[in-house]
C-alpha cells in the first residue's frame, strides 16, 4: 500500500524562511497582528504563525492576544470565535470562502427546531459550527474537551449533541450517556476505511494508529488511540514507539514533526490518496495571508446580538476546561 512516510527531523538542515515568509512577518509587525494557525494548515504558515494548534488551544490565545489584528489561518468558525472573543478586534481570514462541512451540515433553523421538540434537552455543539448556532447552544466543546465536559453533565439531563455525529458517538462509547446526535460529519476524515488502515497497520507492524474522533465508528474501532491533534502530541511523546500511523489530515504531521523530531510518522492513506487534505484549510496560503494583513481583507463582521449571544456558551467551555 502507498504510504507516505516522514522520516525523523532531529539532523536535518535548518530551514531558512522564503521570501513571502519575512513579508507576512513584516506586515504582522506593522500592523501589530497577532497569527494563529491551526494544525491543518501548510507548513509553510505554521512555520511562522504565534501559536500553533487545536480549536480550543486557538481560542484560548484568541482570547488573550494584546494585538490589535488577529490574522487567523484556519477556516470561518474558527476566525468567527476569534471575533465573539474579541469584538473589538479586527479579525480577517485568508479565504473567506475556507469553510466546514460541519459547520454547512447544521442549518441553526433547522437546530433551533429540534430544540423546540426536546425542550427539556441542553446542546452542546462542536466548536466547528456557525456563530448562529453558538447562540442556540448551552456549552460549546472541542475534540479536546468533549469527553470532559460531557462527564461534567449531570447524568439525568438530556443533551443534544450537534453536529458531529462520529465525535457525539465516540462520547457515548466512552461515558455510556444517551445522547441526541446531529446528523452532521466532516466530509475529510469520512474519507478513511477501516480495512485501508489495517492494511496500512499491517505494512508498519509496530507502529500505534492514531485516529481523530471525527472518523467514523469502523476507524475508530481500528484504532490504538482515539484522540484529538494535541493529544496526539502527547501521546507520541509519552510512546515508546518510534513511528506513528496518524488518521487526521496530513498537515498535522508538520506540528508533530516539530514537537518530536526524532520519531517518524506515517500519513494514513484514504481509498484514494497516499495523504488526507482537508480542502478548506488548503485555501490558507502564504500569498493569501499576506494579502489579508496587508488589506484587512477578509474581515470577519458579526453583529453584537450574535457576538453577545455565542459568547455565552464559549465561556462556558473556557471554563469547564480549565
Amino acid at each position: 500500500m502507498q504510504a507516505i512516510v516522514f522520516p525523523p527531523l532531529n539532523n536535518s538542515p535548518k530551514h531558512e524562511l522564503s521570501d513571502i515568509q519575512k513579508k507576512i512577518l513584516d506586515a504582522k509587525k506593522r500592523k501589530n497582528a497577532v497569527i494563529l494557525a491551526h494544525n491543518y494548515v501548510c507548513r509553510e504558515i505554521q512555520e511562522i504563525a504565534d501559536y500553533v494548534g487545536d480549536s480550543l488551544g486557538l481560542s484560548r490565545q484568541a482570547k488573550k492576544t494584546n494585538a490589535d489584528i488577529i490574522a487567523f489561518a484556519g477556516v470561518d468558525f474558527m476566525a468567527e470565535t476569534a471575533k465573539i472573543l474579541n469584538p473589538s478586534k479586527t479579525v480577517v481570514l485568508p479565504d473567506h470562502n475556507a469553510g466546514c462541512t460541519l459547520e454547512q451540515l447544521c442549518d441553526p433553523i433547522e437546530l433551533e427546531a429540534f430544540k423546540k421538540q426536546h425542550p427539556d434537552a441542553i446542546v452542546i455543539s462542536y466548536i466547528n459550527c456557525s456563530a448562529k448556532v453558538k447562540e442556540l447552544s448551552d456549552i460549546i466543546c472541542t475534540s479536546g474537551n468533549a469527553l470532559d465536559i460531557v462527564k461534567q453533565i449531570p447524568p439525568e439531563q438530556k443533551i443534544i449533541f450537534a453536529p458531529d455525529q462520529n465525535l457525539g458517538s465516540w462520547i457515548i462509547e466512552q461515558t455510556g450517556r444517551n445522547m441526541l446526535l446531529w446528523n452532521g460529519y466532516c466530509a475529510a476524515h469520512m474519507q478513511y476505511k477501516a480495512e485501508d488502515l489495517k492494511a496500512l497497520k499491517d505494512a508498519f507492524v509496530g507502529a500505534p494508529l492514531l485516529a481523530h474522533p471525527e472518523c467514523p465508528k469502523a476507524v475508530r474501532d481500528v484504532a490504538d488511540c482515539v484522540c484529538s491533534t494535541e493529544k496526539m502530541i502527547s501521546f507520541c511523546k509519552e510512546s515508546n514507539a518510534d513511528k506513528f500511523i496518524v488518521a487526521t489530515v496530513v498537515e498535522m504531521i508538520h506540528r508533530l514533526q516539530k514537537e518530536i523530531p526524532d520519531k517518524t510518522f506515517i500519513a494514513a492513506t484514504t481509498s484514494n490518496e497516499p495523504a488526507l487534505h482537508c480542502k478548506n484549510m488548503q485555501m490558507n496560503t502564504p500569498e493569501k495571508l499576506l494579502a489579508c494583513l496587508e488589506n484587512l481583507e477578509p474581515k470577519i463582521e458579526l453583529s453584537d446580538e450574535t457576538i453577545k449571544k455565542s459568547l455565552a456558551p464559549i465561556e462556558k467551555m473556557l471554563e469547564m476546561s480549565k
